[in-house]
């Protein structure tokens, strides 16, 4: 009768043997598994995106136009939106969203510094005086466009920020490049309509 190790019909040497391919399995399984966590927390939680920046609605303060002679004065009141999808807060500068009318800027609103926490979005109200300006070259233009009761306005920013994801940060640029269409047309007139950003 077989003593031992023997008595299994295995040695101790192949019984240690067998012992340390079952280790060197688990180790492997388990650099697999951490790699595979390691490789879908660095492409979900600790990707760095680039944040949104976007009107998404305005009122008017003051709401002037004269077909006749055409011309605008408006007060715009808007609402503007700093999506954050990161993990991480967004923390951004001083801005200037620039409004322009053909092409031709008609007026600014400054966007104050602040922040958007991870994976959330940070309104923010702003004021703009938008008025003719000397330049807006062909007023016969503005006249149709007074006339139809639709004044086509496009806005421009660049937003610097940095997002903090843990110990870990990166300058982001958000930028905002915005159609809307401004209802002149009696009855219905001063309101913002067929806001489009890209």
């Amino acid at each position: 009768m077989a003593e031992g190790g023997e008595a299994s019909g295995f040695s101790d040497e192949e019984l240690r043997r067998r012992k340390r391919k079952k280790l060197i399995r688990y180790i492997i399984a388990f650099v697999i598994f951490q790699t595979a966590v390691i490789a879908l927390f660095s492409m979900t939680v600790m990707k760095f995106r680039t944040p949104k920046f976007r009107i998404r609605s305005a009122g008017f303060e003051r709401f002037e136009i004269n077909p006749s002679n055409p011309s605008f004065n408006f007060r715009l009141n808007a609402i503007v939106g700093v999506k954050n999808p990161n993990f991480g807060t967004y923390k951004f500068d001083p801005s200037t969203i620039v409004f322009y009318y053909r092409g031709v800027q008609v007026g600014n609103a400054a966007v104050p510094n602040s922040k958007a926490n991870f994976r959330s979005t940070k309104n923010l109200n702003v004021a703009a005086d938008l008025v003719t300006p000397d330049n807006v070259g062909n007023k016969e233009i503005l006249s149709t466009d007074l006339s139809y009761g639709i004044l086509p306005l496009t806005s421009e920013a660049v937003m610097e920020g940095e997002v903090t994801i843990m110990f870990f940060k990166k300058k982001k640029s958000a930028r905002m490049h915005c159609n809307m269409d401004v209802i002149t047309q009696a009855g219905i007139a001063g309101m913002l309509q067929n806001i489009n950003c890209e």
